[in-house]
């Protein structure tokens, strides 16, 4: 697109009528620097600022906004946002904000996700402005959009493809640059949840822990289980570093998951498939029942968790101990000596592979 669309064609401003767009689940993520002092930051971290609990009313103050939002900017739509997270990530002389907004609808929800994270930014400023007044907020960007006919847009890749990395890159954080090396997909495989009868709390849950091991991370796809394939294929060949997708590993006639990911897999890792489940074992016995797989696609690592909130929750512990080695052997990153094992499978005496055709 080459064309301003909020321009009408005698370049007067408009509103877009977005009334035969179709609904679809959108997700936005975006990110903003505020730059202060390690006196500061250690204030914060103490709660021994004058001005109450300054992440906790920072955060209030970003969800609020988000709310707002067409309200603060003429053209923006009214947005019946589902959920707004803000988090907050705290260096040695700044903080970093991430703000994610979903929504099911005819527009896209990039301006209350970046209306989070500067009303956030702003009222750090109010709160710690007696101490450094010259704070800044730096660097609000979108980080990753989807839905819409457009589907997913993420920053890294638009850089890598568009020639603009070097001098983007000049301009962000040190935060975001650690994670350019390595991405992410998370894919959801729910029905009601693609039709919008259900939220989603899994996918955010999984695409958070990815952040905080520094992997850059797309926004979470909702997709039926009749369309975990297609997700799946596209994911695959976006060669991101991880995709773990949740939901449809059981046996139910509608669950695909581990098929799709089983015609993508060049090599199975039935070891972590195991464990996986052996951990969902020690909450709830129904973890047997998962048929979920994990393996390797080119570079791409590919892991099914379960769908319940339980099983993904027991599923990022074991992959806490584990995915960032798999990720450098696969990436052919890793160094060459054997790495030290705790308490895996590996080193229990009783476990035996189970026999494969």
């Amino acid at each position: 697109m080459t064309e301003l669309t909020h321009l009408d064609g005698d370049g007067r401003a408009r509103m877009i009528d977005v009334g035969q767009k179709a609904e679809t689940t959108r997700v936005a993520v975006a990110r903003g620097q505020f730059v202060t002092t390690a006196e500061v930051i250690a204030l914060i971290r103490a709660e021994g600022l004058p001005k109450a609990d300054v992440l906790a009313t920072a955060r209030i103050a970003g969800i609020s906004g988000a709310k707002k939002t067409s309200e603060l900017i003429p053209l923006c739509h009214q947005v019946a946002l589902s959920s707004v997270t803000v988090d907050f990530e705290l260096g040695e002389d700044s903080i970093e904000i991430e703000a994610v907004a979903h929504a099911r609808g005819q527009t896209g929800v990039e301006m209350e996700a970046l209306t989070a994270v500067t009303l956030a930014g702003l009222t750090l400023h109010d709160m710690v402005k007696a101490v450094d007044p010259a704070a800044m907020l730096t660097e609000v960007r979108l980080e990753q959009k989807s839905g819409g006919k457009r589907g997913n847009w993420q920053r890294s890749i638009w850089q890598r493809s568009t020639g603009h990395a070097d001098a983007a890159g000049a301009a962000v954080s040190t935060h975001t640059r650690a994670l350019a090396g390595r991405t992410a997909r998370v894919i959801v495989a729910s029905t009601r949840g693609a039709a919008g009868e259900r939220e989603d709390t899994a996918g955010p849950v999984i695409a958070g822990w990815l952040r905080q091991h520094r992997y850059d991370t797309a926004a979470v796809s909702v997709v039926a289980d009749a369309d975990i394939a297609g997700a799946l294929t596209e994911a695959v060949d976006a060669q991101p570093s991880v995709i773990i997708t949740t939901g449809g590993t059981g046996v139910s006639p509608t669950d695909a998951t581990p098929e799709a990911t089983a015609d993508l897999l060049d090599r199975e890792l039935p070891g972590l498939a195991e464990a996986l489940r052996r951990r969902g074992a020690d909450s709830t016995p129904m973890a047997a029942l998962s048929r979920g797989l994990a393996g390797t696609a080119g570079r791409t690592v590919v892991i099914n968790l379960p769908g319940s909130p339980g099983g993904v929750r027991d599923g990022l512990d074991v992959l806490n101990e584990v995915l960032d080695h798999l990720v450098d052997q696969v990436s052919g990153s890793a160094r060459h000596e054997e790495p030290a094992h705790n308490d895996s499978a590996d080193d229990d005496p009783a476990y035996e592979e189970p026999a494969r055709d």
